[in-house]
């Protein structure tokens, strides 16, 4: 890092932290008690403050990682201020523990942008700090900066494991892996990733080897025949069953094999992935998840999505492939037949947005889900067409850890798609200066009146006093 980008970075994330410190204050000003799930995550944590860490509290369906890291870090503090009563482990310090997170995010996007793009020279300082400002103002992650939620810490663990898988740090990136793992469960599938890309690295070269003992061309994802797919599966049959690549794979990824088992002799002795409360979050094939993802992410994105030319060439694929485009059509349309469900919470619970989206769109006809399917379309292969960038074997890494962390989930919930587009954002190429600017300007706008609805528009229910607001 340069002086003037060091100095640059620095100025940025200061005043971001001290623009979220006030708004941070606005927040626990108009909400102090505990709202929605802060109402089991910070009684939770009191308990642990206690010293009662054998108290559980059988709603909470994650593991205490948030609680174990609160304590650790309030509990020394608290000592060495001198603080005594109900200010240590309060609603409001237990919250500054993710103001503290959103800071490490901030970091660690900065690092990681420069990581995966240290080869393009053609980017400069500025735009990678200004992406870095972009991604750490993401709506749906920023807003639970200044709840007790888990997605900060997270979002921070698990980043912070990518980055040190990327540095081959694997031993540090399992632990990591770990410390997420105990905060959202299905954190587990970004450990798979972090292996999964130590493997398609390897992969990517014995590609490149077997296309040049063929003077071949290098065959680009993007084309999708049906020969190119097949000579990628062969491809990776013969690798893979070879004993040889088998125990170099093995030796690459082993701290990651002892995770992943790990985990898997906890859903066995648990009888499941979840802690706690199940009834609410039981797995299914909910392969329309996938879509609200793709069209989340179109919207989120749009200034690299949904472009002119993306458009036109996405018309010109159209033309090009029609009878590839029907199939994939037919089989979306079965899908969100076949395999589309409604959480109860999505129906009965208008606090969240998601509420509303649902109630708005989807209930309106009995067609509407499909009528959508052009748009789920031109989302799937505008994402892919910005992945074109990366390997072959990281791209189909990616993809299956995205149909992992989001299809058997039932509720459609916003916050589980932070992770898989934080990552997504961080691969694809750095878009022009002015789309950049474009999206910063839309987060803030999105930022700006969530948080003013989520102050300022209260309401309350027939049968309850409390005050309701709105959140993602």
């Amino acid at each position: 890092m340069e002086r003037s980008e060091a100095y640059g970075f620095s100025a940025v994330m200061s005043g971001a932290f001290l623009l979220s410190c006030l708004l941070f204050a606005a927040v626990n000003r108009g909400q102090r008690g505990p709202y929605m799930d802060e109402a089991f995550h910070v009684p939770q944590a009191q308990a642990y403050c206690q010293g009662r860490f054998l108290q559980w509290d059988p709603m909470i369906t994650t593991l205490p990682g948030l609680y174990l890291v609160s304590v650790g870090i309030v509990k020394p503090v608290a000592w060495l201020c001198g603080w005594t009563g109900s200010v240590v482990c309060s609603t409001g310090m237990l919250r500054f523990i993710n103001l503290l997170f959103s800071a490490g995010n901030f970091y660690l996007l900065y690092l990681l942008l420069s990581k995966i793009h240290q080869k393009n020279k053609a980017v400069s300082g500025f735009q990678r700090i200004l992406s870095t400002l972009t991604l750490a103002m993401f709506p749906t992650l920023y807003f639970f900066t200044f709840l007790y939620y888990t997605d900060p810490g997270s979002v921070f663990f698990t980043l912070f494991a990518y980055l040190m898988c990327l540095y081959g740090n694997h031993k540090t990136s399992v632990l990591l892996g770990f410390c997420g793992f105990m905060f959202r469960q299905t954190n587990i599938v970004w450990t798979v990733f972090c292996a999964g890309n130590t493997v398609a690295g390897k992969l990517n070269e014995a590609w490149k080897t077997e296309l040049q003992k063929k003077k071949d061309e290098k065959i680009s994802f993007r084309k999708g025949s049906f020969s190119d797919l097949t000579r990628i599966l062969r491809f990776l049959i013969k690798y893979l069953t070879s004993p040889k690549n088998l125990f170099t794979l093995t030796a690459l990824t082993w701290p990651y094999i002892i995770l992943v088992v790990g985990f898997c002799v906890f859903v066995f002795i648990n009888g499941g992935i979840v802690v706690g409360d199940r009834s609410s979050h039981e797995a299914c094939l909910h392969f329309p998840q996938m879509f609200y993802f793709l069209s989340f992410t179109v919207f989120f994105s749009f200034p690299h999505l949904v472009t002119p030319s993306k458009i036109k060439k996405f018309y010109l694929s159209l033309r090009k492939h029609p009878v590839q485009y029907s199939l994939i059509t037919a089989i979306s349309l079965f899908l969100i037949w076949k395999f589309t469900y409604v959480h109860k919470y999505l129906l009965a619970d208008n606090r969240h947005y998601t509420f509303y989206v649902w109630r708005k769109v989807f209930q309106r006809h009995e067609l509407v889900k499909y009528v959508l399917v052009p748009v789920y379309i031109f989302s799937c292969w505008s994402f892919a067409d910005t992945l074109k960038s990366k390997p072959i074997f990281w791209i189909l890494m990616y993809f299956v850890c995205l149909l992992a962390v989001t299809v058997p989930q039932k509720l459609l919930e916003f916050r589980y798609f932070i992770l898989p587009f934080l990552i997504y954002r961080l691969n694809i190429p750095f878009p022009s200066l002015y789309r950049q600017l474009l999206e910063l300007a839309f987060y803030i706008a999105v930022n700006a009146i969530t948080l003013y609805v989520f102050l300022n528009k209260t309401f309350q229910w027939a049968n309850s006093d409390e005050i309701q607001r709105f959140m993602w």
